[in-house]
């Protein structure tokens, strides 16, 4: 969120000017590190900003990975920060990035470290991005860190476009056959229904999935869920209509409920109980803690900072408080491995191969070995999904269509026989 602010310089200089940060903690951390006495911080008035046709200006991955590795390869050369940053800034493709980049410029070139410009904008550079990169100015290796980040960016939107790719095939297929199954009980089963009634009469004796498939089409036509509430247009709106709007509105007021803290815990921890869901889950998450958490160390940020950070970057509440849970163990002088040996869901391997790290100093090593194997089989779980789902669900489309056609041929078939045996 953003923030408006009075403060004062080490000089007595009196300052003002607005900042985003995730809370009023974070923005006095940011001003104490610029060595700034904040006189009066304020929560700002103005709307957040959206496009004009959607949700609020992100950058893709692909460039922001880009922009890093480029960015590391300067600083190496020697080029100074600033003269950097606006070398990229012209060169990149992107005009939210250019944005982006001009602000974090006019920051550096007032004394902002690298880090703190970064921190200002939460959609494109993430919590781990941000301490990384602090890690990096404080230890003076921001070119080495910069390298790692653009490696971890870069496996993180591998994963993503895998699964993304997985997901595609059968989340289409599943709209076309919701589609298709409803426009058939709304438009073609009622002219059937006037068809075998006309030609077996009313009382006409149908397969049991017959007079099924008639009832629900009926149900779905017909307004009857608010034929008695005198309301123009609204009461004549067929059933499936009616429904299909409540099924929306409890739709979004879930999402809503997810978005909270306590609903964000409590679906994540459902995802954690679907079985191939949750295989995925895991593996993804054990991958990003070690990564994440190896180039942390690397840059020599403590070990419950590190797990603070890290936590936050795995994607799911449920692991982060458990992650939480053993940061607090640490706290109180226990080796990591310790409490991940007792988890519920870091695999015992992990445990096992970071007390290997702890015993020869070894930690981020081991644990990027760790992500590379986990990062593989996410990579072989999902293209073997791919694989599996396509001819499950042309099974499930040709048995909803088999089914359907059987409802309705089999009947006129039996009354064309009963016709020729009765002629």
């Amino acid at each position: 969120m953003q923030f408006t602010y009075k403060a004062t310089t080490k000089e007595g200089k009196t300052i003002s000017g607005t900042a985003e940060a995730v809370n009023k903690q974070a923005l006095l951390a940011l001003l104490h590190k610029q060595q700034v006495h904040p006189i009066l911080i304020e929560a700002s008035k103005g709307k957040r900003k959206f496009s004009a046709f959607g949700p609020p200006k992100k950058v893709k991955l692909v460039d922001l990975v880009i922009f890093t590795r480029q960015l590391s390869t300067m600083i190496s050369a020697g080029v100074p920060l600033a003269r950097s940053l606006a070398a990229l800034q012209d060169d990149s493709e992107n005009p939210y990035m250019r944005e982006v980049l001009g602000g974090v410029t006019k920051d550096i070139e007032s004394g902002t470290q690298l880090g703190d410009a970064f921190a200002k904008y939460p959609n494109v550079f993430s919590e781990v991005y941000v301490n990384m990169v602090r890690a990096g100015e404080e230890g003076g290796i921001l070119d080495e860190i910069l390298k790692r980040l653009a490696t971890q960016v870069e496996q993180d939107s591998s994963i993503r476009k895998k699964i993304k790719s997985a997901m595609m095939y059968p989340i289409v297929i599943l709209i076309v056959t919701i589609v298709s199954f409803f426009g058939i009980m709304l438009f073609i089963v009622p002219k059937l229904a006037v068809l075998l009634t006309s030609l077996d009469g009313p009382n006409a004796k149908l397969p049991i999935y017959t007079q099924i498939l008639l009832d629900f089409s009926n149900f779905c036509s017909k307004p009857t869920l608010l034929k008695h509430i005198p309301i123009p247009v609204i009461d004549k709106l067929p059933n499936l209509i009616l429904l299909l709007l409540l099924f929306g509105i409890i739709g979004i007021y879930l999402l809503r409920y997810i978005r909270t803290p306590a609903g964000k815990y409590k679906f994540h921890d459902l995802l954690l109980r679907i079985p191939i869901v949750k295989t995925i889950i895991l593996k993804v998450a054990v991958a990003r803690f070690s990564r994440t958490f190896a180039s942390l160390m690397t840059a020599g940020v403590s070990v419950l900072e590190a797990l603070d950070v890290t936590g936050a970057a795995l994607g799911n509440k449920v692991i982060e408080a458990e992650l939480h849970a053993a940061a607090q163990e640490v706290k109180n002088g226990k080796q990591l491995s310790e409490p991940l040996s007792r988890s519920k869901h870091f695999p015992p391997i992990v445990a096992q191969m970071l007390m290997v790290g702890e015993e020869t100093g070894q930690i981020d090593t081991v644990l990027v070995k760790i992500a590379d194997f986990y990062e593989e089989e996410v990579s072989v779980l999902i293209d073997g999904l791919a694989a599996v789902i396509e001819p499950v669900m042309i099974i499930f489309l040709g048995a909803g269509v088999g089914l359907i056609a059987a409802s309705v041929m089999g009947p006129i078939a039996n009354l064309s026989k009963n016709i020729g045996n009765s002629g």
